[in-house]
């Protein structure tokens, strides 16, 4: 039987329910590449979309998805989006990672560049963008895939996406 959320009305369980994966311990101690996030990200992401305005944040999009979290959720794509994430190679300092990305369903999604590289007296450090485009321009729910990083070795770095697809934005949207 497939996996039911609970609440009401009753559902099936997607993964907002049971979340992005199980533990490893083993793989856990070796992770090969981690997703840093700047306390300061999350204080500018509050004071620019909760609080009153200063100065700083005009240039701030206050987009939740820009937060360098190790998942992505678009819950507003129209036309297209453009995510950035910064990764960290904590495992070998010469180190290749290839992307491989399952899509959510009726999205396109690119990443570049597709093969992040990092060298022995490089930086530790690498930025790489994420596109979703909309094939489908449905007023729909959340569909879900996933952006693995692999090394082609034992290092294999999943992050969940979630996109949910719009064509206008309303006052009240139940979904």
């Amino acid at each position: 039987m497939p996996i039911q959320a609970e609440g009401s009305p009753r559902k099936l369980a997607d993964p907002f329910d049971f979340g992005g994966g199980h533990i490893n311990p083993d793989k856990a101690a070796d992770p090969g590449l981690v997703y840093d996030v700047d306390a300061g990200e999350y204080t500018k992401f509050f004071n620019c979309t909760l609080g009153p305005k200063d100065d700083g944040c005009e240039s701030y999009t206050g987009k939740l998805y820009q937060l360098n979290l190790p998942s992505i959720a678009v819950p507003d794509l129209k036309d297209s989006v453009t995510v950035s994430r910064t990764v960290t190679n904590v495992g070998p300092a010469d180190a290749a990672y290839r992307a491989e990305v399952e899509a959510p369903a009726g999205v396109d999604v690119s990443v570049e560049p597709s093969v992040i590289r990092f060298g022995g007296g490089g930086d530790r450090k690498a930025t790489f963008r994420v596109t979703f485009t909309a094939r489908q321009r449905v007023q729909g729910g959340y569909t879900f895939g996933s952006l693995t990083w692999l090394d082609g070795g034992n290092h294999s770095v999943r992050i969940p996406v979630a996109v949910r697809t719009v064509i206008q934005d309303f006052i009240a949207d139940s979904s």
